[in-house]
């Protein structure tokens, strides 16, 4: 699909269909998450909760702000979490499994404004097919980012279409899954001369991991503190 073609999905066909029920009242886990999360309209402050463990690889600081879209879907069998897979040709990252997501521009709103901005570039996501229900604690990463994950309802309706320069394939996982401790496994690494312990999860065909896998355990966790 061309570029164009996308343009014409999201601004004249999709507004076109039929209203339906509210899509975001029928997550299960809707009512649980809204007590687990930061509010949507107060985003987190803080330099993020994996700080102490990046201190020494970042000495310079925080080099930007980004925001991710945590997705959520309710399906006949139960919730599940929309991932992306880069495309291998990208210089950063690529291959890897992530959220969509990317840098919080001036045009942005806020966090959860640039999330839904970069969704929508990449996987066609109208904001319209998405409901934001608040925020989870920032993230750094290795290369100096600071992440705000940002946790949305999307309409079970929405059809991917994926931005081929940035995302190779999108899927989904059961929450169910990526929930279960037993199914998270850390992994020791040496990175820049000291050892490091990176986190995965092991779904068939696709390895979760790094950023993504520390996101989906700070979600985790904050339903448990929550129940």
């Amino acid at each position: 699909m061309s570029n164009e073609e996308r343009r014409r999905l999201v601004e004249e066909t999709l507004p076109t269909r039929a209203p339906r029920e509210r899509f975001d009242l029928q997550l299960p886990e809707r009512e649980r998450l809204l007590r687990a999360l930061y509010p949507a309209h107060d985003a987190p402050a803080g330099p993020g909760w994996n700080h102490d463990d990046l201190v020494d690889l970042l000495a310079g600081g925080v080099s930007a702000e980004a925001a991710v879209l945590a997705g959520l879907v309710s399906r006949s069998n139960g919730t599940h979490v929309v991932l992306t897979r880069r495309n291998d040709s990208l210089r950063h990252h690529g291959g890897q499994v992530s959220f969509p997501g990317g840098r919080i521009e001036p045009s942005d709103a806020d966090a959860a404004a640039a999330a839904l901005r970069e969704s929508c570039e990449e996987i066609a996501l109208p904001p319209r097919q998405a409901s934001v229900l608040g925020y989870l604690d920032p993230f750094l990463t290795v290369s100096g980012f600071r992440v705000t994950p940002v946790v949305a309802v999307i309409d079970p309706a929405f059809v991917a279409v994926p931005q081929p320069d940035e995302v190779a394939e999108v899927f989904e996982v059961p929450l169910a899954f990526l929930m279960d401790p037993g199914n998270l496994r850390s992994i020791d690494i040496e990175f820049r001369g000291r050892p490091r312990r990176v986190l995965e999860y092991a779904w068939p065909g696709q390895r979760i991991w790094g950023a993504t896998a520390a996101i989906l355990l700070n979600l985790r966790r904050r339903l448990e503190h929550s129940a």
